[in-house]
């Protein structure tokens, strides 16, 4: 079900339904400051299980917590104040930063490394939508290939590269979505929160800050060096 919003002033009625949804283990779609996302709860080990089944990464880079301030990253991850200025100058915007997470983060979320991407957003709907939530999103890119019957014509062209820190490949544009009634054919999302406009098939630039240097693993909207 698609619920339209004005991302400057959304109605509260239905970013408490969202919160329920996520809450309850439910799945949500959404724009972004790049392409749209799925997400679910942080909190909720039913929702983490359908994003992870639905997207069938096996590469955890690909999934990311949305924060609404940097003050969420040191809940989860370890931090710094050269990866704090870092981050701060560089967000909100479109930017994942893989950093390495506090002891009980990857149990938590499942992970098999010590290592998480977090960002900021810049944009106003998901951020608007973790704060009434109180702590951040898990998400991931949102691609046709998740929907029902997609025939993939990239075949391996995408095939994660799971080694510690390989690059990952970039994601063909004809794999984003732009409007959000495309993304109704996505099996198991309980809402589209739609802010009425297309979205730009781009995705976000990935550096990995858990390391001494900036490593850089995916170029993508947001210019790398600045």
């Amino acid at each position: 079900m698609i619920e339209y919003v004005v991302p400057s002033n959304i109605d509260d009625r239905i970013l408490t339904r969202a919160v329920q949804i996520l809450n309850e283990g439910g799945l949500l779609a959404l724009p972004t400051d790049t392409s749209w996302s799925l997400a679910c709860s942080l909190k909720s080990r039913e929702g983490i299980k359908k994003l992870r089944a639905l997207s069938n990464e096996r590469d955890e880079r690909h999934f990311t917590l949305l924060c609404s301030d940097i003050s969420q990253f040191g809940e989860f991850c370890s931090l710094d104040n050269t990866r704090f200025r870092l981050i701060k100058r560089l967000s909100p915007g479109p930017y994942v930063f893989i950093l390495k997470t506090l002891p009980g983060t990857e149990k938590a979320l499942g992970l098999r490394r010590r290592e998480a991407g977090v960002r900021i957003p810049g944009y106003p709907l998901p951020l608007a939508l973790i704060k009434m939530l109180e702590h951040p999103l898990y998400s991931v890119t949102a691609k046709q290939s998740m929907v029902s019957g997609y025939q993939d014509p990239f075949g391996d062209a995408e095939e994660d590269r799971d080694e510690a820190g390989a690059e990952l490949p970039p994601i063909p544009e004809e794999n984003l979505f732009e409007g959000g009634w495309e993304l109704e054919g996505i099996p198991g999302v309980d809402l589209i929160l739609d802010g009425g406009e297309e979205q730009n098939r781009i995705f976000s630039t990935i550096l990995d800050i858990s390391g001494d240097e900036v490593k850089l693993l995916r170029q993508g909207a947001g210019p790398w060096p600045v």
